[in-house]
């Protein structure tokens, strides 16, 4: 009965009348034209089997609420309700307590997550192309580190050098910008009002001066207890990331589980969307880092902007944040090309200019609008959100968090509420 409703709904997408059995309601839901049922072919045997189960499931539960319509809620014992609201109120705080307690703990779980999310994909294309999981998982994530330690191995030596030659050559470059036409124009103008002279004087100071840069750590020993619990939070997720993706299957299942048998099927049609979406935005979004970095590095070589490599690790680091990163790495690389010339700052702040324009129109829609796609205000909103929450966390996750919202509105309470 529900197929027959199913093919005639597809056919004319007719919405029921208010006086028509569940069976009909529940045929437009599922035919309704926002609703994205998950990929079979891309789901393990087993989840395949639950999710088959659970439309059957699904089919039947209608039925039998046409059959027996549900009740009204009476309350029968105001004080029984009052208490027991009382009783959820109180757990609520004390479960907001331990989540408090447990925020570092929950910042590595969600981080590893979205790492595993990130990794996924790959894996799952090394399936489809004959190779077994287990495999597949030590691969990508042998892969993924073997990635991270050469890019360290790199990066990290030219880091000191550069710092190294950032602190001999500061006296010389700050006494450089002094002497600019550039400089001495705008100290003649605004001189009077702002100590420019006192301000590169604090800036060579901060610089030159070791203990400047240990203070501005918390000292020589909290600076090596912050890097020892650097290191420490990465083992920890670099651990999390390959015990979530050598069970994330599994995972899934025990979440799907935990679902009534009947509201099993939307659940996995939402959580799969959610799941592929967010891995594609945790890819696209270190591919995006990865390209403005080494487009930057080489514009910053050609037109000489100083401590080109140091410059665009902090541009990947950057370009990582969404919404503002861009904008952020921008002001970085012009500040710095200010101890070159200003003409220098100029063309790297064109250059970032135009390629903020490439990005959003070029890269950005074939890297990312596959995957997620959310209105620019809700982006602002929900950056903003995240980053008050939880911080520069709480902004990398904030678009897929957006997304994943929207998804839900979009393929549940909008067609229900086209019902009313």
């Amino acid at each position: 009965m529900v197929k027959m409703f199913g093919r005639e709904l597809r056919g004319r997408r007719v919405k029921p009348a208010l006086d028509d059995d569940a069976a009909a309601k529940a045929a437009y839901l599922d035919s309704h034209p926002a609703v994205v049922h998950a990929d079979l072919e891309q789901l393990d045997a087993e989840t395949r089997a639950m999710y088959r189960d659970a439309r059957e499931a699904a089919a039947d539960a209608q039925e039998a609420r046409a059959k027996h319509p549900t009740r009204e809620f009476v309350v029968r014992s105001p004080f029984q309700l009052g208490f027991t609201v009382t009783l959820g109120v109180l757990i609520a705080v004390l479960f907001g307590g331990m989540v408090e307690q447990l925020s570092t703990i929950i910042m590595y779980v969600v981080a590893a997550l979205f790492v595993a999310l990130g990794l996924d994909p790959v894996v799952r294309r090394l399936e489809r192309k004959g190779v077994k999981r287990p495999l597949g998982i030590g691969i990508v994530f042998g892969g993924f580190v073997l990635v991270i330690v050469a890019l360290l191995a790199i990066i990290i030596p030219m880091i000191a050098n550069q710092i190294a030659l950032l602190v001999r050559s500061a006296p010389a470059l700050f006494r450089d910008v002094t002497h600019q036409p550039w400089f001495l124009d705008l100290n003649e103008r605004f001189g009077q009002y702002i100590d420019l002279d006192g301000l590169l004087g604090m800036g060579q100071d901060l610089v030159t001066n070791p203990g400047n840069w240990a203070q501005f750590a918390g000292g020589v020993w909290q600076a090596g207890v912050g890097i020892a619990n650097g290191l420490t939070a990465a083992l920890i997720v670099l651990i999390l990331t390959l015990y979530f993706l050598a069970s994330l299957q599994t995972i899934k299942r025990a979440f799907y589980s935990l679902v009534p048998r009947s509201g099993r099927a939307q659940v996995i049609d939402i959580t799969e969307q959610v799941t592929k979406s967010v891995g594609g935005y945790v890819s696209g979004m270190v591919v995006l880092a990865f390209i403005n970095a080494v487009l930057g590095f080489v514009m910053m070589t050609i037109v000489g902007v100083p401590f080109a490599g140091l410059v665009a690790v902090g541009v990947f680091l950057l370009a990582i944040i969404p919404l503002i990163g861009s904008v952020l790495a921008t002001v970085l690389v012009a500040a710095v090309a200010l101890f070159d010339s200003p003409m220098t700052a100029i063309i790297a702040a064109a250059y970032y200019l135009i390629y903020m324009q490439i990005e959003s129109y070029l890269l950005t829609p074939r890297i990312m609008n596959r995957v997620v796609s959310v209105p620019g205000s809700l982006v602002v909103i929900g950056a903003l959100a995240g980053g008050t929450l939880l911080g520069l966390l709480g902004a990398l996750i904030s678009i897929p968090v957006t997304a994943m919202v929207l998804m839900i509105i979009k393929q549940v309470w909008v067609p229900r509420q086209e019902l009313r």
